[in-house]
């Protein structure tokens, strides 16, 4: 436990900026790093996580009634099960993190039914996760299945091959599956230049250009003309304050970018 309060974690960095109070001292101190030293870098946790419930809401519009949430982060005051149970209520949703910390507050908070699990896991080992008996119990893989990837590649080293862990999943799943993946790239500013040294040496990770991002959905057909920041993808002006495609970004919007693909 020492050595876990001793270094900032993702997840709890992050969900200390989006307002969250379940972290120690030293999330505590990175997250006013950025907020402080890199005003407007807080857009990074805000906008990708506005951009993963938009997405929970179109998978779910859409039909698919099975999401497993990869990198899933503490609970927040909306999470993914409830966005999808608006739509399908009867909806399965497998959360997924590799943080004890994490899944222990996830399991005291989410896991509030039979159809909603936290799995302690990792999402570098995608067999592992699907042999797991909570997905087994919980998702049926004969049918659509919608899998989130909340920035989490972004963690991925090319080593261990994410565009191979998004198409381990891709052959599991069925026609009409569909995948989400936000994932940090390089910005061009000097503003954007010091967030990506800060969130690399702070956690490790990849920042990749859009046709590494973009490798990550092959043999998926994309269902956006690309990739778009998530402060642009698919915003919905009546329930937040989303940048419209016609406003400039900020120099750290530009640093995460998001894109959804279907299973044909």
């Amino acid at each position: 436990m020492r050595a876990r309060q001793s270094r900032p974690s993702v997840a709890r960095v992050y969900s200390y900026v989006l307002g969250g109070r379940d972290n120690y001292g030293v999330d505590k101190d990175l997250g006013d790093y950025f907020m402080g030293d890199l005003p407007g870098s807080e857009l990074l946790a805000i906008t990708n996580r506005q951009a993963i419930l938009r997405a929970a809401r179109i998978l779910a519009a859409g039909g698919v009634r099975q999401v497993i949430d990869m990198g899933c982060g503490l609970p927040a005051d909306v999470n993914v099960h409830e966005v999808v149970r608006r739509e399908q209520p009867d909806a399965r949703v497998v959360y997924v993190d590799n943080d004890p910390f994490v899944v222990a507050h996830g399991r005291a908070l989410l896991a509030i039914d039979e159809g909603i699990t936290v799995l302690e896991a990792d999402a570098r080992d995608p067999s592992k996760i699907a042999e797991h008996p909570d997905v087994q119990r919980l998702i049926n893989f004969d049918e659509p299945v919608g899998l989130i990837f909340g920035v989490v590649l972004s963690f991925v080293s090319d080593d261990e091959d994410p565009a191979g862990v998004v198409k381990y999943w891709t052959e599991q799943l069925a026609p009409e599956s569909q995948v989400y993946i936000s994932h940090f790239r390089p910005g061009k500013s000097r503003e954007a230049a010091a967030t990506e040294r800060k969130i690399l040496e702070a956690f490790g990770g990849h920042f990749r250009n859009d046709q590494q991002i973009l490798a990550c959905f092959d043999g998926l057909e994309m269902l956006d003309e690309g990739l778009s920041p998530c402060a642009h993808w698919r915003p919905d002006p009546e329930t937040e304050q989303a940048e419209t495609p016609e406003a400039e970004l900020s120099a750290w919007a530009e640093l995460i970018v998001a894109g959804l693909a279907r299973k044909a």
